[in-house]
């Protein structure tokens, strides 16, 4: 039944983090004027500021065990002296709330962290920022067309529900999301441009921008997904990729126009200058790439370990992508697919929704597989015209791709021996008990705990987005230091680990609630003169070394996904994206040369041990 317009209102407790504060009452208003997916977009709360002595205990904990004792000592002088009457942080501070109490800014740290993390960061997006996954089986869709058709046809019904607010809202803990970011989804781009890029957002709604952009052999088309109103039928999607896929394998390989977004965003401001100056049409078939709904990339390729598959979601060959695109679709030649995500306006859970849909949307739907209709669009190619400079720039392009691509070095661990249904029989949670893993596994390989992250996200406030979960704990070291040791008996054991797994879970709940210590930190950086010494709680070496992550790592689910991942954070470190599903568990483990084979192998050898300690503890959760 449609809801009827007006508005609503809920009550519900939020607790400002678990640093003794009271728990304030919150009240969520529906506004069923603005559609079903934005009804509490307006009054979701704003982003929290912690107070300087949270923000302090919070970090001065967090890197105890990291450092020696002398250099943790001199951090905790420094910490103590900018939070004192006397220091740099109190007006610091002053100005952090002024600026989240101003009215006209939704969330404090928004543009800033975007900005940061995102727009002005000049390394090539992928392999370093963006993110895929790869999509289970299906044996009904073998063939590059009809696996296509069955993911435009998927992919439409989301669109549609996005584009109308009709998509219901996400909830955690069953408060309401921030759904602004979904407006990012279809028909935006990202743009190259000097010192800080910027996003391209078209009406979804204008008939020129309701069109797919379709890929092969470093070809660009675009199909119309509409005519006269009425959507394209699966069979006539599959008729056109097929002839889509025909025409490029006929007419071969071309230079390719995507191989300008995979280097440095310096050159690519410079390699996308050259492609509009090569000739005027280009300015225009440019906008079509930009504008179109989404990208579905028909790679001539026939991946089949998860290794190969994860390979070719995450960067395939420099060439037939468009990588500022938010959202590419990947068919290859044998039905397989997946999905590449592009990371500056919109995090990895909302396409992580959109994927599981897609997946659930094409497992359960009954295609109507009969003839096409006689008026079949045709797909029209974008013949870009490439001069001189702009085919050095590809050929450039293409050779520094290769070299920062074999860089890298990825490893699958399938884990199947269990999953988060036992670990809940072991009465942990499940996210914990993986993050503890991973500082078991490191500790094992090194010899030593390095400074982790984990994405928690901050989504339940306005244009939320993440904070820093810090999985290495002085709980967690205690624990791994000991693991090992035959003298240290089993129950001495099991109580250190479950030390170490409630602190992480209390972490995580107030990083959540925005009272983690590395965004509120950042804010304080940032508000820093700029003609000024740093202070130096920003200069103090404990500051750069625990905010060197060396562990990245972040979870996102799904029973229909075979692949997710993304790359190293810092040259000495691993990037482990990781899956919890029922009965099993899946790590993408990245870095650049440093074993990650031997790495995701250590991984599953630290889960297997955790799940022994564990059951010893309950006899009934067996492995």
């Amino acid at each position: 039944m449609a809801r009827q317009s007006g508005s609503r209102a809920f009550s519900t407790t939020k607790t400002r983090g678990s640093s003794g504060s009271a728990a304030a009452k919150h009240v969520y208003t529906e506004d069923l004027s603005k559609g079903e997916m934005l009804r509490f977009q307006d009054s979701l709360p704003h982003l929290p500021v912690p107070t300087l002595e949270q923000t302090a205990q919070r970090y001065l904990k967090s890197v105890s065990h990291l450092v020696p004792k002398d250099q943790y000592d001199h951090t905790v002088s420094v910490v103590n002296k900018f939070i004192s009457s006397s220091g740099e942080g109190p007006a610091l501070q002053e100005k952090l709330l002024a600026r989240a109490a101003d009215p006209k800014v939704m969330n404090w740290i928004y543009d800033w962290w975007n900005d940061a993390a995102y727009l002005t960061y000049r390394d090539p997006i992928v392999p370093y920022v963006s993110y895929f996954y790869g999509h289970k089986d299906d044996s009904r869709f073998t063939t590059p067309e009809s696996k296509g058709a069955a993911i435009a046809t998927a992919v439409l019904a989301f669109k549609n529900l996005v584009d109308l607010n009709q998509l219901e809202p996400e909830y955690l803990k069953k408060l309401p999301l921030c759904m602004d970011s979904y407006k990012w989804m279809f028909n935006a781009s990202r743009v190259a441009a000097p010192e800080k890029d910027y996003a391209v957002k078209y009406s979804p709604f204008d008939t020129a921008n309701k069109t797919i952009l379709v890929l092969r052999k470093n070809r660009f088309y675009t199909i119309p997904f509409e005519i006269n109103g009425r959507q394209l039928t699966f069979k006539e999607f599959e008729d056109i990729f097929k002839q889509i896929i025909e025409h490029a394998d006929s007419k071969g390989l071309t230079e390719s126009i995507g191989a300008i977004t995979s280097v440095n965003r310096d050159d690519g401001v410079r390699y996308r200058a050259h492609l509009l100056e090569a000739d005027p049409k280009n300015e225009q078939l440019l906008k079509q790439v930009e504008a179109s709904s989404f990208v579905i990339a028909f790679d001539d390729a026939v991946p089949a370990s998860l290794n190969e598959r994860a390979h070719q979601f995450w960067h395939g060959d420099g060439q037939n992508r468009y990588y500022d695109k938010p959202c590419q679709f990947i068919v290859c030649n044998n039905g397989v697919s997946g999905f590449l995500g592009e990371h500056s306006m919109m995090d990895g859970t909302p396409t992580c929704r959109m994927n599981d849909f897609v997946c659930k949307f094409i497992f359960n739907a009954s295609f109507d597989t009969g003839s096409a209709h006689d008026s079949l669009p045709k797909a029209t190619e974008l013949e870009f015209v490439i001069d001189k400079n702009l085919f050095d720039d590809i050929t450039a392009a293409k050779q520094a791709f290769s070299d920062t691509i074999g860089l890298h070095e990825l490893e699958v661990n399938s884990f199947q021996k269990f999953g988060k249904n036992l670990i809940k029989n072991f009465k942990c949670s499940p996210d914990a008990f993986v993050q503890l893993g991973f500082q078991v596994a490191y500790y094992r390989k090194y010899g030593y705990v390095r400074p982790t992250y984990e994405s928690a996200t901050t989504r339940q406030y306005q244009l939320g987005r993440t904070e820093v979960c810090r999985s290495s704990t002085p709980e967690s070291y205690e624990f791994v230091t000991v693991l090992d040791k035959p003298d240290v008996d089993v129950a001495a054991k099991v109580a250190l680990a479950r030390k170490a797994l409630d602190a992480h879970t209390a972490y995580i709940a107030s990083a959540t609630a925005g009272f983690g210590c590395d965004r509120h930190l950042f804010g304080l950086k940032n508000l820093a003169a700029k003609d000024q010494p740093l202070p130096e709680i920003f200069t103090d070496p404990t500051y750069g070394f625990s905010t060197t992550w060396i562990l990245s790592t972040s979870q996102l689910s799904s029973e229909h996904f075979n692949a997710y991942g993304w790359s190293q954070v810092t040259d000495e470190g691993y990037g482990i994206a990781y899956m919890i599903n029922g009965d099993s568990l899946q790590f993408n483990v990245v870095s650049k040369k440093k074993d990650s084979v031997g790495m995701a192998d250590q991984v599953g050898r630290a889960l297997e041990d955790l799940a022994a300690l564990f059951s010893s503890e309950t006899p009934k959760a067996k492995l």
